[in-house]
């Protein structure tokens, strides 16, 4: 029986590439808030692999863990957590911020991938084995003008996947992080509060990443031998040198 990966932000972007990438191998638990895009994902994957829905917002405590405690018994043994669910709002100068902008990013990034990672790490302690790969970005090594709340989010992210490696050394679970640069989902729609013109300029004058990009990566990850652990991958389009130098006259 293939083993079971659980992905958060599953209904688009990246989380979904991650799914349609990895069916052949995993059973899959997809999770996210929108319902019917994670369906017509289920449907699509379905002749693939087995697929249970979990439509659930991470940053609620309590729906994270009563979807994770109500598990049927042959979708308890979690292998795989791809914490993916994460966002951005705004980019204000730190004295303009929106207060509610900053309470989403860190109750997505930060403790929604706690939230999740606690429901389910006591299972891969029991079971001795597992692969925890986090979604960070190079936003949480570099930081850049106005990226101020979501910069330390990321950074967030990268301390708990440091973290996370040291306290589960012992108990054979893999702990990865991936950093992605600049990568062309809704990301930008999101933070630019449904600006499409907006979001459209953050990827114009050069070839971003794609989401089929990541999820290729991450695959990648999931195949390496036991023995192997690839701790941190960082990934950028060629236009890309740091957060603040891209080459948009490379297209």
């Amino acid at each position: 029986m293939k083993p079971i990966a659980l992905i958060t932000g599953a209904s688009s972007g990246i989380g979904k590439a991650i799914a349609e990438q990895i069916a052949d191998h995993y059973r899959l638990i997809i999770c996210g808030r929108r319902t019917s895009r994670l369906e017509a994902l289920s449907k699509v994957l379905s002749h693939k692999t087995e697929i249970l829905i979990g439509s659930f917002d991470v940053r609620d405590q309590s729906a994270v863990s009563h979807f994770i405690d109500s598990l049927p018994d042959e979708w308890q043994n979690i292998f795989v957590l791809i914490n993916n669910a994460g966002n951005a709002h705004g980019l204000s100068f730190i004295h303009e911020g929106d207060t509610q902008d900053w309470d989403a990013m860190i109750d997505i990034n930060v403790k929604g991938l706690l939230y999740v990672s606690r429901a389910i790490i006591p299972k891969m302690i029991k079971a001795k084995a597992g692969h925890i790969i986090n979604l960070g970005s190079i936003a949480g090594t570099d930081v850049y003008p106005r990226g101020n709340v979501y910069n330390a989010s990321k950074f967030a992210v990268d301390a708990l996947t440091k973290g996370m490696r040291m306290d589960l050394n012992t108990h054979g679970i893999k702990v990865s992080e991936i950093k992605p640069g600049l990568v062309e989902t809704e990301f930008s729609e999101v933070r630019f509060k449904g600006d499409l013109e907006k979001a459209k300029q953050a990827y114009a004058g050069y070839d971003p990443l794609q989401a089929q990009d990541i999820a290729e990566c991450i695959a990648f990850m999931l195949s390496r031998p036991k023995h192997v652990n690839i701790g941190d991958m960082v990934v950028l389009p060629l236009a890309q040198a740091s957060s603040t130098l891209v080459n948009k006259q490379q297209k």
